[in-house]
């Protein structure tokens, strides 16, 4: 079988972050075809277009980390009714200049948990329109707005409800699926 290698980004860039024990979990229920490595944006400076030019080694560091996964998960808390602006600037960075985007065709999958209780939905949706506007084939089902509560998931990142484990775990095989169905259609060597 193929092995895939998953970027993947969390949204929060807080120590105790709850969307970094989602991360956590979601790799250990993961299907072993899946290779996780976390794409870091926490020194990434503001994007401006006056880089374009000349990036500097952290935004050179973090595209190159995009281009070379196969696919990006995205685990993002909700602030202020849409994303983390870390996260947006680090999409940012890596989709421009113009026609040097690294996630033009990058299968992605959008995941996130908060006490709330819709989860991370709005977030989610205006992570997905920034996602469309950068070409990036998204798994569009299963959704997962995960309401987290105190325990839900261990520092180890063991998920403690049987329930939400079973659906974090097809949700997870559905992304393996996702990928395999989309590089299928678009080879990595096509887009090199």
């Amino acid at each position: 079988m193929t092995t895939y290698k998953v970027g993947y980004l969390v949204g929060s860039l807080a120590r105790e972050s709850i969307n970094r024990k989602l991360a956590k979990a979601l790799i250990r229920i993961a299907p072993e075809q899946l290779q996780f490595s976390e794409i870091s944006f926490r020194d990434l400076p503001l994007y401006s277009y006056d880089y374009d030019a000349d990036y500097p080694p952290e935004a050179r560091a973090f595209k190159d980390a995009i281009k070379a996964a196969d696919a990006v998960l995205f685990v993002t808390p909700e602030y202020n009714r849409s994303i983390p602006g870390g996260l947006k600037n680090a999409i940012d960075w890596a989709s421009r200049p113009y026609g040097t985007n690294a996630f033009t065709h990058k299968p992605s999958a959008v995941i996130g948990t908060s006490p709330g209780a819709i989860g991370t939905a709005v977030a989610q949706q205006s992570l997905r329109s920034v996602l469309s506007f950068c070409n990036s084939p998204q798994m569009n089902a299963p959704e997962a707005y995960i309401r987290f509560t105190p325990g839900l998931i261990t520092d180890e990142g063991e998920v403690t409800v049987a329930a939400t484990e079973e659906f974090l775990r097809t949700y997870m095989a559905e992304f393996h699926t996702f990928i395999a169905r989309v590089l299928a259609v678009l080879p990595r060597e096509a887009l090199a």
